[in-house]
């Protein structure tokens, strides 16, 4: 096996849970498509784990560029029930981030059965149909921006992108701010910013991110910095590195200057 994603403790989490499988053995790590195209062609794994976001290009590029070579493959996506019918009808599989290693696991022996049972043409069409959909599946996410699935008290629970103020990085996990509430997420905040629509959202520290129009007022404090109030009364100090970045947005009205 190969696992290919450019989040270093994504690539550990399936590592570890594939390490439960006794005959599964992961040959392999690639954080980008370079390195996932030239491991391919050394390796020939029978069966990869892939991202979708990939630094150069999408797990649709590497597949697409691959043809008929393309292994056995189980999609690691941040897409939740928008994906879910890409695959209702395939053989396919994907898990869903946050990581469950008991889904991966049932994933990768659903994928060795499956290289058992069909031919290459047959899963080459499969995966052609389910690329086309994930595809159209991304597409409208980017335009509408997703929704958030949080675990609440057993249960899961969807986050409606329209209510969510600002998002904090806590460790492996973020903290995601909705309707005056906020819910720990099993994600990287760099993970989560590039599902994130650019037009609504904003990074403006290395461990924070907020929506544009929850911001209130931007005030200069102690030594230049730059302080975000947001709707609720939250504040978030603005990163060095980022306020050069917000300073040009306000100067060209993109970030309303309500001071």
């Amino acid at each position: 096996m190969l696992i290919i994603d450019d989040e270093p403790l994504a690539r550990g989490r399936i590592r570890r849970a594939l390490a439960a499988m006794a005959d599964v053995y992961v040959a392999g790590e690639a954080a980008n498509l370079a390195e996932a195209g030239m491991l391919i062609e050394r390796l020939r794994p029978d069966v990869i784990t892939l991202d979708i976001q990939l630094p150069g290009g999408t797990g649709f590029d590497l597949l697409e560029r691959l043809g008929p070579a393309a292994p056995a493959t189980i999609f690691v996506t941040a897409f939740d029930h928008q994906a879910q019918r890409a695959f209702d009808a395939h053989a396919i599989d994907y898990v869903t981030k946050p990581l469950e290693p008991a889904r991966l696991q049932l994933a990768v022996a659903r994928a060795c059965a499956r290289l058992r049972a069909s031919s290459n043409e047959e899963r080459v069409g499969e995966l052609q149909e389910v690329i086309r959909a994930l595809r159209h599946a991304l597409q409208q996410t980017e335009g509408a921006g997703p929704d958030f699935w949080v675990r609440s008290r057993g249960d899961y629970r969807r986050l409606a992108l329209h209510n969510v103020t600002h998002i904090v990085a806590e460790r492996d996990y973020v903290r995601i701010f909705s309707d005056g509430e906020s819910h720990l997420h099993q994600e990287s905040l760099t993970s989560l910013e590039r599902r994130l629509p650019p037009r609504i959202f904003v990074r403006v520290h290395r461990g924070a991110i907020i929506r544009r129009d929850a911001i209130v007022r931007l005030r200069t404090a102690q030594f230049s910095t730059l302080i975000v109030e947001l709707v609720g009364g939250s504040e978030i100090r603005v990163g060095r590195t980022y306020a050069a970045k917000m300073r040009a947005e306000l100067a060209r009205g993109v970030i309303p200057d309500v001071r």
